[in-house]
């Protein structure tokens, strides 16, 4: 099949599928899907992949890609079949400054490695790296290492504080949140959630209340975060509600499940709300309480109830984050939405395969959005629609997206 060719049918079936999506979820959300009659549009371009993969290289050994991106808009569905070897899940996105950001490949239990990615520019980091984790304020970085966690007052910054890991220096690491003043750093890992300080290495979740004897502190789908001020840390998995603590780890509150396992949690960029995310197979439910319960939070799992506020009754959300006024969620299906603090949907961009993290910039202008693809895309928000292939309903502009594969020769602009 010639190159034209090639491009005629992967542009033309990509506008068709993309307007009749579109049109199938506008409808499914206003008049609900069980009205839905229509047949599932499909996209039928996955004989294509491989030859508009081998263009897309030749596009990027020519410094070629503005082109190439106008004739062939990137789409998740027909590129499945190579992603079956090829992808890795991207995680610990963190905004630096400008254009810049950091990020790893490689889950918690894998050899990972850090890149920085500044504009179009990817630069592999010192291979020792296993994490990395930004504070919610002041720009403090921490860098998980063999044996020790090091954090620096800026990207590149003075080193304020190391401490040198014992107990935890074996575990993988989920996530790694430092507070805003570097004196700790919250280790949540899938062997429990530390508070890691000069002094100690303290077990925050989940504790052993009933003191049994063959009790181990494993955990499935562990997540945590602080809140921007640093007042609260809320911890949850997979076996225990989700826990509102204090900066010392002490419990205040728990706010049970909806959906049935707690999966996610974020606070409201100024802390006026927190939301927590409970997932059942690839669903699941998000609530909002408000700063006034977090001392004292008693909400019951599986229970309506007027203390909290039904953000979305459909994700499983695996990465989000918080603008100045709403917040911006990614899911299993490999959607991002976002959502006001009353619940109300204000948008949503379709880029597949699972959402596994995002980072935004400090002029809430620049997303990135990583998913297990191996895809990070870097996404300007409010900036109109790039192309007639966009499926969803946001005002938002994709500038490139980088294939981050395995077993490639190099990291690949799209």
């Amino acid at each position: 099949m010639q190159n034209t060719t090639i491009q005629e049918e992967w542009f033309s079936k990509g506008e068709q599928y993309a307007k009749e999506i579109n049109e199938m979820v506008d409808f499914g959300e206003k008049n609900g899907w069980e009205n839905w009659k229509g047949k599932e549009p499909e996209d039928t371009r996955s004989n294509l992949a491989e030859a508009v993969f081998n263009l897309l290289k030749t596009a990027n050994q020519n410094g070629d890609t503005e082109n190439f991106r106008a004739e062939f808009p990137p789409a998740h569905t027909p590129i499945i079949p190579l992603l079956e070897n090829r992808s890795q899940s991207i995680e610990q996105l963190h905004f630096i400054s400008g254009e810049k950001m950091v990020f790893m490949t490689g889950t918690s239990y894998e050899k990972r490695q850090a890149y920085l990615l500044d504009h179009d520019q990817v630069t592999p980091l010192d291979e020792t790296i296993q994490a990395i984790g930004k504070s919610k304020q002041n720009l403090v970085f921490a860098i998980a290492t063999p044996g020790k966690i090091s954090v620096y007052k800026g990207w590149d910054g003075e080193l304020i504080n190391e401490f040198k890991l014992d107990q935890t220096k074996e575990l993988g690491i989920t996530e790694l949140i430092p507070f805003n003043d570097g004196s700790k750093v919250l280790l949540v890992t899938s062997f429990g959630i530390y508070l890691i300080s000069k002094n100690e290495e303290k077990l925050i979740h989940p504790i052993n209340e009933d003191n049994e004897e063959d009790w181990t502190p494993d955990i499935d789908m562990e997540n945590a975060t602080l809140s921007n001020d640093n007042s609260y840390i809320v911890v949850g998995d997979q076996s225990y509600d989700h826990r509102i603590l204090d900066p010392e780890g002490n419990t205040l509150g728990s706010i049970g499940a909806q959906s049935s396992y707690p999966h996610f949690c974020l606070f409201a960029k100024d802390d006026s709300q927190l939301i927590t995310n409970s997932c059942h197979f690839y669903n699941g439910i998000t609530i909002g309480i408000n700063a006034d319960q977090y001392v004292g939070a008693d909400i019951e799992a599986y229970t309506e109830s007027d203390d909290y506020t039904i953000i979305d009754e459909e994700m499983r959300v695996y990465a989000g984050t918080a603008t100045e006024d709403h917040y911006i969620l990614g899911d299993a299906y490999g959607y991002i939405k976002a959502f006001n603090k009353e619940g109300k949907q204000l948008w949503r961009h379709f880029l597949g395969s699972t959402i596994s993290g995002m980072t935004l910039s400090d002029d809430g202008k620049t997303l990135w959005v990583a998913a297990h693809s191996g895809i990070l895309h870097k996404l300007k928000l409010d900036q109109g629609r790039r192309d007639p292939h966009s499926i969803g309903n946001a005002n938002l502009y994709e500038e490139f997206r980088l294939l981050i594969w395995k077993d490639e020769p190099q990291i690949w602009k799209w």
